[in-house]
């Protein structure tokens, strides 16, 4: 093992200069036939399944695309000449298609060179809205269905920068705007301008745990951008395109209506901004207006919350989560904390849910209180709800069927929210008679829908619940050999009509109308599989143990020409993973992969290169489990490299790998937990690290699913930070980070600082930063030179 390392240590520094000046490169021909494909489309479906819209959209996005200009500004990344998110992902073409029809129809009059984003349905879904975005803005159009024919409603005015910048009325023939102020204010470019003064921040002394943030405010200029970008003028506009003023100039985080529609609430967002968090944690103000734009009652005011209790349990004080109930015609709901806020605190009750009527003259009325935090209320077309809470720090979940005829209330479901082999699925939904989403209850029975792991694989589910009783009935369950199902929705429970999504290894995923009673299938969609190339490669979930008995998995993938009878090549072998936290070993052990999932090679995992001669253990199980008191990070390092070694000898057991020849990658996380493992073991030849965080000193207010802070546990964040062990780490190391990382934590200066650290300390590594990147790569050309870079990394050290 010494001497191959040293070899693949010299083939790595000859191959790689100090410092190297490269264009664009495209991997190998195996390679970009499967990552330079078409695209399938997606599929979009009204509530009531019969329309289904299909929208295509580029494989990839261009470096022009990412070059935009781009203002950041309070955990917003905006374009401030077309005023929408530069981050936005946009599709080029629409069809449509009526559930039991064979062929798609072409929308037609779409605008030129299309840049659609933010789709929505009518509510009485016969017309589909969406942002068309110009060189100059933002603009709504409408599709009538039924002609398949688009039109433009407004000029490119329309204010995306906060978000969807329309809602529907509820006659589905108005549409509520934001649209750029008429007398907007103009930006400051604070690059040419000499500082007034310095940036002065300060600390009253109380005590917070604030993360790690990107994008922030920085200086009052950024203040004054921030204010002129997500200001906006509130009109009505018909489907004639004829406006209608409503509301002056704000700034307008949220629109919504009421079910009956009588009523809009509007949160805007009000001074004073922060420096320290982003925009979600700055003041804001709820009201609730008219129809016509009257005031009706300031409904909440929410202070600056740059100060946060410890814990991911903990909340801000104040009205939380306040929204409309979804089978009322004007009633809000809301919750507020009765510990503070503090998950610290020793409470009968953690919150309490209110509910409160339009026109609120009267006092809200206490709904329910809940033991753990609250998590939300589901609403029904009967006179029941439920109720969810849960608590991080045990990994509880809990809900409770609540008659509100007399409100009293039964526990449905108590269980770990990472036990997958006890989750009892979700329940099917319907729209209502205001046309809101609500759990479909009909004589006392709900439907749920299950993914059905277990520990002999996956079999989705549907259970039947008797309301009074909450007994269940297992109505079907499914057992397709060689093929996954998924099912999507109950279209007809009296029928036994559903819709599924069936795939298989080779099989792209598509959408089939089926009848569980009898068992009748119909082709809803039928996509063709874009990656024919691998589609005999061998694909196996396979299980083994870990040195302390916990059960774990991987997807094993050989080449399609490899003989695994006589396994007389032994394989280089790639491992891709991302570590997980448990509180208990069972939860840890269990399988959610399924053999039977299409095979989607994408810049994510290593399955390319099982083309190249290679074996690939893709989304192997990296638990890490704190049981009791323990924290899951005590013992990081330790269970992190035991992952990795069960890993490797499971594969070897089988007879298929060198395991001198063993490469291990990971992104974000998975780079955090790639980077460790070069450090600490010896089982790998090289490794790929894309951006991640490796000085777990600049995240010193937690990190991951890590709620203490630097200074309550200093030695597990030195242990844990391969930044503090640079002088440990000799193995082959290819660095990558987008150089424009938006992600909380994994800054790019964290690969920068790290690659210089080992560059000095005499690490074989190589760093390769990718233009305009994020934390997702998107462009093209990056991504494919990202692909070359990494097979050719692959090919000098476990090949040459």
């Amino acid at each position: 093992m010494k001497i191959k390392l040293t070899v693949c240590l010299l083939a790595f520094l000859n191959f790689y200069e100090a410092q190297e000046s490269i264009t664009y490169q495209k991997p190998s021909a195996e390679i970009l036939k499967l990552a330079d494909y078409e695209r399938p489309p997606s599929v979009l479906m009204n509530s009531k399944k019969d329309w289904i819209v299909f929208t295509y959209r580029p494989t990839y996005k261009t470096l022009e695309d990412l070059s935009q200009q781009e203002m950041k500004l309070g955990g917003l990344r905006i374009n401030p000449v077309t005023n929408i998110s530069s981050t936005a992902t946009y599709s080029n073409n629409l069809k449509v298609r009526k559930l039991n029809d064979k062929n798609e129809v072409q929308v037609k009059n779409l605008p030129s060179n299309p840049k659609i984003t933010y789709t929505s349905f009518s509510p009485d879904e016969k017309k589909l809205a969406f942002t068309n975005t110009t060189a100059k803005g933002v603009e709504l159009w409408i599709i009538d269905l039924e002609t398949a024919t688009a039109k433009k409603i407004t000029a490119d005015n329309l204010n995306a920068n906060l978000g969807s910048p329309y809602v529907w009325y509820k006659d589905s023939q108005n549409i509520l705007i934001k649209t750029l102020p008429q007398n907007r204010g103009t930006l400051i470019d604070s690059s040419k301008d000499l500082p007034t003064g310095p940036i002065v921040s300060t600390s009253d002394g109380k005590v917070s745990q604030n993360r790690t943030y990107q994008d922030l405010l920085k200086n009052p200029q950024d203040e004054k951008n921030f204010e002129v970008l997500t200001a906006s003028d509130i009109y009505n506009v018909d489907l004639n395109g004829s406006l209608k003023k409503v509301k002056e100039q704000d700034l307008y985080s949220g629109l919504s209506f009421s079910p009956d529609g009588n009523y809009m609430m509007a949160t805007t967002i009000k001074k004073p901004f922060s420096y320290i968090v982003p925009l979600n944690r700055f003041p804001t103000t709820t009201t609730v207006y008219d129809i016509n734009g009257n005031v009706v009652k300031v409904v909440n005011e929410v202070p600056l919350n740059e100060i946060m209790p410890k814990g991911f349990s903990s909340v801000r004080t104040g009205k939380r989560d306040m929204g409309w109930r979804s089978d009322m015609p004007a009633t809000l709901v809301y919750s507020e904390a009765l510990d503070g806020g503090d998950q610290a605190k020793t409470v009968d009750y953690r919150d309490e849910i209110f509910t409160w009527e339009a026109p609120f003259r009267a006092a809200p009325k206490s709904f329910f209180k809940t033991k753990q935090r609250y998590e939300g209320t589901s609403w029904t077309n009967d006179h029941f709800a439920i109720v969810y809470e849960g608590w991080y720090d045990t990994r509880n979940t809990k809900s409770y069927l609540v008659d509100l005829n007399n409100n009293e209330s039964k526990v449905i479901d108590d269980r770990n929210y990472q036990d997958v082999y006890s989750d009892p699925g979700n329940f099917n939904t319907t729209k209502n008679q205001f046309g809101r989403t609500v759990v479909d209850m009909k004589g006392g029975k709900s439907y749920l829908i299950g993914d059905g792991f277990t520990k002999d694989g996956q079999h989705p589910f549907i259970d039947e619940m008797d309301m009074k009783t909450l007994k269940k009935k297992r109505l079907y369950t499914s057992n397709i050999k060689n093929a996954k199902e998924e099912i999507i929705d109950i279209l007809n429970p009296s029928k036994g009509e559903v819709l599924t999504i069936q795939q298989s290894a080779s099989q792209y995923p598509n959408y089939f109308k089926k009848n569980i009673k009898s068992n009748k299938t119909e082709t809803v969609t039928n996509f063709a599989n874009p990656f024919e190339s691998i589609k005999d490669v061998y694909k196996e979930v396979i299980t083994y143990k870990r040195n302390d008995g916990v059960t774990l998995t991987g997807t094993l993938y050989l080449p399609a020409n490899y003989d695994r009878k006589a396994k007389k090549e032994k394989l280089p072998l790639l491992i891709w993973a991302y570590p997980t936290e448990y509180k208990d070993k069972n939860t840890a052990g269990q399988n959610t992969q399924n053999p039977n999932d299409f095979t989607f090679p994408y810049y994510g995992s290593f399955v390319y290169w099982t083309t190249k001669g290679y074996a690939v253990l893709d989304d192997a199980a990296f638990p890490i489990i704190g049981e009791g008191k323990t924290e899951p990070n005590d013992t990081f390092i330790t269970q992190l490299v035991a992952n990795g070694k069960a890993a490797i000898d499971a594969v070897d057991q089988l007879g298929y790998i060198d395991r001198t020849k063993v490469a291990v990658g990971g992104h974000s996380y998975g780079a955090f937990m790639t980077a460790n493992l070069l450090t600490h073991s010896k089982d790998y030849a090289c490794g790929i690290a894309r951006s991640g965080a490796y000085n777990r000193t600049l995240t010193p207010f937690g990190f991951q699913s890590e709620q203490r802070n630097y200074w309550d546990i200093p030695e597990i964040y030195n242990a844990m930070s391969p930044f503090m062990n640079a002088d440990k780490m000799k193995t082959p190391l290819l660095l990558i980070h987008g150089d424009a990382d938006n992600n909380p934590g994994t800054f790019t200066l964290q690969t920068e600082r790290y690659f210089q650290a080992l560059k000095n300390l005499g690490a074989p590594v190589k760093m390769v930063l990718l233009p305009k990147e994020a934390h997702g790569y998107q462009a093209k050309e990056n991504i494919l030179h990202l692909l070359w870079e990494q097979d050719q990394f692959l090919e000098k050290c476990l090949k040459k």
